[in-house]
């Protein structure tokens, strides 16, 4: 009879945390919502509304966060409880933090002196159904302790990867017609970028709900490399061949050269075979057939420091790293000045396990 009692109260306080989470995931569409609306409408009233119910937000947070630690104190929760419990109290974060994006989409357009452009206000259409949409499959997963939506919910913000790349070169289009004053396209881009980041902390709800249903943590991020250098046929080869042995669950390791190589350097080759890597049966590869999808890659190494001359524009989301080599035809050469760089990146990309 008491323990019925007990696993009463405990639902009871565990569904009073959830209901404050439904609320405060409820105003936060919303808040969304609106701040898009008025940004496309030019809606002055819609915007300051937008701005003031932000207040509710954080006071709705602040409950959560008291019922979380009042819940932690009664009962002492472990395993599937603890975790929901420590699960709310990030999701509480991070539905606040989609309300301060809100409030400033909304603030941003109260500083514009005219309707966005028409190319960029379909962008900012586009992003905001998306983010809306997405945040609301992704607090129904949570509600729902659904780890198959979650995962589903939190592919669909990965294959919108290459969306702002596209709208930051709408806005670049606009601000070179001089159709529109600056201080607008300072706060549009404002306004896309907050749309941007709620993507961004939307998945991160999906993963808060795996972990509380399943206490599967976060994957530890990968990502996309290309190596590039003079010919393709050395120096890159040996990097990107070197990475996928020495650090196989980093990502993928891709190479090219500016021009055009039949086969790899035979220097290299024989080198790399002495350190136990093959490049024998690699084919060298243009950075002409790479160029079109330079977008694909996290993190491009350029090793012969000439990628300015042959890449117009860096992509939004790509990171280039100059690391000119000396002794670029040398293959030991190469490989010293390369193994301690790679290194020292995939620590500071990666990070280490202290166990």
């Amino acid at each position: 009879m008491a323990r019925g009692l007990y696993e009463a109260r405990l639902e009871k306080d565990l569904e009073s945390v959830r209901k404050r989470i439904r609320r405060m995931g409820r105003a936060v569409v919303i808040a969304l919502r609106n701040a898009t609306r008025s940004t496309l409408k030019h809606d002055s009233e819609l915007a300051t509304a937008t701005v003031l119910g932000d207040l509710p937000i954080n006071r709705l947070d602040r409950e959560v966060d008291h019922r979380c630690h009042l819940f932690i104190a009664k009962h002492l929760p472990t395993g599937g409880h603890l975790r929901f419990i420590s699960s709310a109290m990030r999701l509480s974060k991070t539905l606040e933090r989609i309300g301060d994006y809100a409030e400033t989409i909304a603030r941003a357009s109260l500083h514009l002196s005219q309707a966005p452009p028409a190319e960029v206000a379909r962008d900012i259409q586009m992003l905001g159904e998306h983010a809306a949409e997405i945040l609301e499959q992704s607090l129904a997963a949570y509600d729902q302790a659904s780890v198959v939506d979650a995962r589903t919910t939190g592919r669909r913000v990965g294959q919108l990867g290459g969306i702002f790349d596209q709208v930051y070169s709408h806005l670049v289009a606009a601000g070179e017609s001089r159709d529109h004053p600056i201080e607008d396209l300072f706060s549009l881009e404002a306004i896309c970028n907050r749309l941007e980041r709620v993507l961004h902390q939307s998945k991160n709800i999906c993963e808060q709900t795996i972990f509380a249903v399943t206490g599967e943590r976060k994957e530890e991020k990968t990502f996309d490399f290309l190596f590039v250098d003079s010919r393709g046929d050395g120096a890159s080869l040996l990097a990107a061949n070197y990475c996928r042995r020495a650090y196989p669950d980093a990502g993928t390791f891709r190479y090219a050269g500016w021009s055009s190589i039949s086969e790899p350097d035979p220097r290299f080759v024989e080198y790399a075979g002495s350190l136990g890597v093959d490049l024998s049966m690699d084919v060298p590869v243009s950075f002409s057939d790479v160029r079109g999808h330079i977008a694909d890659y996290d993190i491009v190494i350029d090793l012969g420091g000439r990628l300015g001359k042959h890449l117009r524009k860096i992509p939004f989301h790509t990171t280039v790293l100059n690391w000119p080599l000396e002794d670029a035809d040398q293959p030991e050469a190469v490989y010293q000045q390369l193994v301690h760089k790679l290194g020292d990146l995939i620590e500071i990309l990666r990070g280490e396990d202290d166990e």
